[in-house]
């Protein structure tokens, strides 16, 4: 029996579409760069390139309405189109934007019509890249607890602070930060977001040295940076969602962030994986092994599951359904079942998966990077148990009323 679904004829004629489409457009010499710290220059100069004429068609962010520069795809369409992305190792967008995804769906809900045509439309045709500066050395997880200050100065507000554990190497536009706007305000009554050019007197980026850490597809965030502000003038009419409103826009945000719209990078070195396993090297395959052969059952249900998830967390999303918990569930089952599945690779092929000989070479290191990254993305975006927090709070454990989750749409 086959329970395979399959595309219905326009789904095929759109995943023709975009095949061909990318076929034509895919920069030259564009690689795939299993740990984006050995992302130079280059090939992220052509990353940009293809973030652009993604985003001429609209499909460099493909849910984002059309007035805006997005493309307003329909769901199913919007998959195929994340599917084929990852199909020649890339993904959606094709460089770390990490504040553009957070930041303009969040702008959609909490900005004006201004802000709206200000912003959204140079982050969905790519012309601008931008980082999210959320995380402080005293402020992680309880990010109200953020000292970041930014003061009204007559037309500007007067930032002071610093933000770490924050984008990529290359540098970014604009920078979608959370700031304390009255410092003798009540907690979570005192917090604001703005959009900072990063071109502003007084910004100094700073590399920190740290264990690599995750990015879709090679997607550039393995480096991470301290950003120091130092008497930083940003113009008062890049304030969004009102003054001392921030916490409420942060819901926004951080349903974002945790999966509440569905991350559809596809981990495709999984598949790959299981197919070098299955292949014969001196008349053997390492899935001929009965008990290799039960784990890999189980590492592409475990793929499965979390991509299905993704899928339910997009669709709820994007045709404004009611959600509570599933962006933190999400969210957990990614962190958990990375770390999983890294741990059975390691138990199915021994140590050498981690090299690059002979049988394992077409994989060019990534399980290396996919171990290394299932350790440190347990922390980014709020640990696990952060994520057990709030699945409890949004199922009424513990509460009178039942916690919200952030508003999408």
């Amino acid at each position: 029996m086959d329970f395979a679904i399959e595309d219905s004829p326009e789904q095929r004629e759109f995943r023709a579409e975009v095949r061909s489409w990318l076929a034509h457009n895919l920069p030259a010499g564009i690689e795939h760069s299993v740990d984006p710290r050995d992302m130079n220059r280059e090939q992220y100069e052509l990353r940009r390139e293809l973030g652009r004429r993604l985003g001429s068609k609209g499909w460099l962010y493909p849910s984002m309405p059309t007035a805006y520069g997005g493309g307003d795809l329909a769901v199913e369409k919007t998959v195929i189109l994340h599917d084929e992305i990852a199909r020649v190792g890339l993904a959606l967008p094709p460089y770390y934007d990490a504040g553009g995804r957070m930041a303009a769906p969040t702008i959609l809900v909490w900005g004006t019509e201004e802000h709206k045509k200000r912003f959204l439309p140079p982050i969905c045709r790519g012309e601008v890249r931008t980082w999210q500066l959320l995380t402080e050395p005293s402020a992680g997880s309880d990010l109200a607890g953020i000292k970041t200050t930014a003061i009204r100065d007559g037309d500007a507000y007067v930032v002071n602070g610093q933000k770490v554990f924050v984008g990529s190497s290359h540098g970014a536009d604009y920078s979608w930060s959370i700031v304390v706007t009255d410092p003798k305000g009540e907690r979570h009554k005192n917090l604001s977001w703005l959009m900072i050019p990063m071109n502003l007197p007084g910004i100094s980026v700073v590399p920190m040295d740290l264990l690599a850490t995750g990015g879709e597809s090679g997607s550039g965030s393995g480096v991470k940076n301290s950003v120091f502000f130092d008497d930083v003038r940003v113009p008062a009419e890049y304030l969004v969602g009102g003054e001392n409103n921030g916490w409420r826009v942060a819901t926004t945000h951080l349903e974002a962030e945790h999966g509440g719209m569905g991350r559809l990078a596809d981990r495709r070195v999984i598949y790959e994986f299981i197919e070098l396993c299955r292949q014969r090297h001196d008349g053997a395959a390492i899935a001929d092994d009965p008990a290799a052969r039960a784990e890999l059952v189980e590492l592409y249900i475990e793929a499965e599951i979390t991509r299905l998830f993704a899928l339910r967390n997009h669709w709820l999303s994007h045709t404004s359904q009611p959600r509570s918990y599933e962006g933190a569930q999400y969210s957990l089952r990614r962190k958990l079942s990375g770390l999983d599945i890294s741990e059975k690779m390691l138990r199915i092929a021994g140590p050498r998966v981690l090299t690059k000989d002979e049988r394992w070479g077409p994989l060019k290191g990534m399980v290396e990077y996919f171990q290394r990254d299932a350790i440190t993305s347990l922390h980014p975006g709020a640990t696990t148990d952060i994520q057990r927090v709030i699945i409890s709070r949004r199922i009424g454990v513990g509460r009178a009323e039942r916690e919200k989750a952030g508003a999408l749409r």
